[in-house]
């Protein structure tokens, strides 16, 4: 049963605040953990977790603001989950954050802090909702109110956030899933297929493969495809509910084939999409200037105007590291838009711009500049397309002006022949001649947009034109919560976890040192 936590707003009699020094006391209200009590607890709203808990009168749920504010806790200090509990039970600056009064108090358990992340994944993969975004977005909106912050103008990059996965060669992959279906097998199984798996489990998948000479490898692949047709045929369909039957299912089709009667290892150009660890069935694979990634890719917006007092992230997403930038931002676009509806200008890097993205920017009426755009110096003279307020296109190009008419699937200018004939550029001019002493210039909507992005960047003050560049700290803070690149977790759903904490923190972070600034801490003496 659902019920909110409001026991932090009584404190107790007895509560730790009255029986510390004044000095100390003082200490503890002008600290950071204060002001996250301020500024994140009490602004949890618990009531959106409310579908986590049965409607029925029954045993209430642990605090959900208690919950939530750990897990930000935990990211903002790059703690296990042993250290966590144990800054909940020993740390007064803790208990100040999360509004505990009482040294002795402890308001979760380590079980139902699992037990409340579980129930999260489950209801984001019933829902598609994911209540930790409603968190930040709700937190951010607050924010972005109270300080005056203009989102006109922001900037959005992407950054690689890496499983923590062990990396296979194909043969250890395979043995390893083998491991994990023989791990899984009821007792009479085991027995009955001994001989088929003896070879495999009797050590690690790592110590199988490494006394294996290379010349070895090939047989041996060829042997334990006919294991895995075995297991396929006769054992792995009495496990349909449990999840090593969707992993060795998904790893069966991936890796094998049927060529007539015989089964044999898929081959051609690898899919990075396969299931790369039985640990995390949504991590991909993607190569980047020569790196190897497997993992996420978590794409950030934030406000980035040189008026306004700091800058907040103002959105968050996590997509499969095989998606390029261009198809996260069109899908991003207007959920950004829906939550900061002031949205003119973005800045991007040139991962960004495609012609699905043009077409999206034109679509939410925002502007796209392409930092970093490098041009070799132009061999043909192009006609600048400029659209009107009518929806028409005037070309222009150094010697004239014309109307652009539209054509089945294109449109058309039209120009005097004889002016371009005694144009100086005539020899560079890609102006096609026509009939009637007419020349033609065919172009399409997306040539337009091109330009347009082309043209975004001159035609700002010389001040706007460096404003992404200052978003690569951004992802530098996001990295100190990874060791070598790579998350401490596994799995989409928990990078969210990982994403929507960090930029939380990121955002609270910048928030308290500006009030640091503007409202200098008195002084305890």
């Amino acid at each position: 049963m659902f019920r909110k936590n409001h026991k932090h707003k009584q404190p107790g009699l007895f509560g730790f605040q009255n029986v510390i020094k004044d000095s100390m006391y003082r200490e503890i209200m002008n600290s950071e953990e204060f002001k996250f009590y301020e500024l994140i607890f009490c602004r949890i709203k618990e009531e959106d977790f409310a579908p986590l808990y049965s409607q029925k009168e029954s045993r209430p749920n642990a605090p959900v603001n208690s919950m939530v504010a750990a897990l930000l806790l935990q990211h903002r200090n790059r703690w296990t989950f042993d250290e966590l509990h144990k800054n909940i039970k020993f740390n007064l600056l803790t208990k100040t954050a999360l509004g505990l009064g009482d040294l002795d108090e402890v308001p979760f358990s380590e079980a139902t802090l699992f037990n409340f992340i579980n129930r999260l994944m489950d209801y984001h993969v019933e829902t598609g909702i994911n209540l930790l975004e409603k968190v930040f977005d709700h937190l951010t909106a607050g924010q972005l109110e109270e300080l005056e912050l203009n989102t006109t103008i922001q900037r959005a990059d992407s950054f690689q956030a890496a499983s923590n996965l062990r990396k296979y060669g194909r043969l250890q992959f395979l043995v390893e899933v083998l491991n994990r279906v023989h791990r899984e097998l009821r007792e009479e199984d085991r027995t009955r297929y001994a001989d088929l798996f003896s070879e495999y489990v009797m050590k690690t998948s790592g110590q199988y493969v490494y006394r294996l000479k290379a010349e070895e490898m090939p047989s041996r692949l060829i042997t334990i495809a006919q294991v895995y047709r075995r297991i396929k045929e006769e054992i792995i369909d009495r496990y349909e509910s449990q999840d090593i039957h969707r992993i060795f299912t998904r790893v069966y089709s991936e890796q094998f084939e049927m060529d007539g009667e015989v089964i044999k290892l898929t081959e051609g150009k690898f899919n990075t999409s396969s299931l790369l660890s039985p640990d995390d069935e949504d991590a991909t694979y993607r190569r980047k200037r020569n790196e190897e990634y497997r993992g996420h890719v978590v794409n950030i917006v934030e406000t980035c105007d040189p008026k306004n007092k700091i800058n907040l992230i103002t959105d968050v997403a996590v997509y499969p590291n095989n998606v390029d930038d261009s198809r996260i931002i069109s899908q991003r676009l207007d959920r950004v838009k829906e939550k900061t509806p002031g949205l003119k200008q973005l800045h991007v890097d040139g991962g960004y711009p495609t012609q699905r993205s043009d077409e999206k920017f034109e679509e939410e009426g925002v502007r796209m500049v392409q930092t970093g755009i490098k041009q070799k110096p132009p061999q043909w003279i192009q006609p600048e397309i400029d659209k009107n307020e009518e929806g028409t296109y005037t070309v222009t190009c150094p010697g004239q002006k014309s109307e652009a008419t539209k054509s089945k699937k294109r449109y058309v200018a039209e120009f005097n022949g004889k002016i371009c004939g005694e144009c100086p550029f005539a020899d560079r001019c890609k102006i096609q001649k026509g009939r009637g002493g007419v020349r033609r210039y065919y172009f399409k909507k997306t040539q337009h947009l091109m330009q347009v992005r082309h043209r975004a960047m001159k035609e700002l003050p010389e001040e706007l034109r460096h404003l992404r560049s200052n978003i690569e700290a951004t992802v530098a803070e996001f990295s100190r919560g990874m060791t070598g690149g790579k998350l401490r977790v596994r799995g989409k759903f928990k990078t969210t976890i990982f994403s929507f904490c960090t930029a939380a923190m990121i955002n609270f972070g910048r928030i308290h040192r500006y009030l640091r600034r503007e409202l200098p801490v008195p002084s305890t003496c």
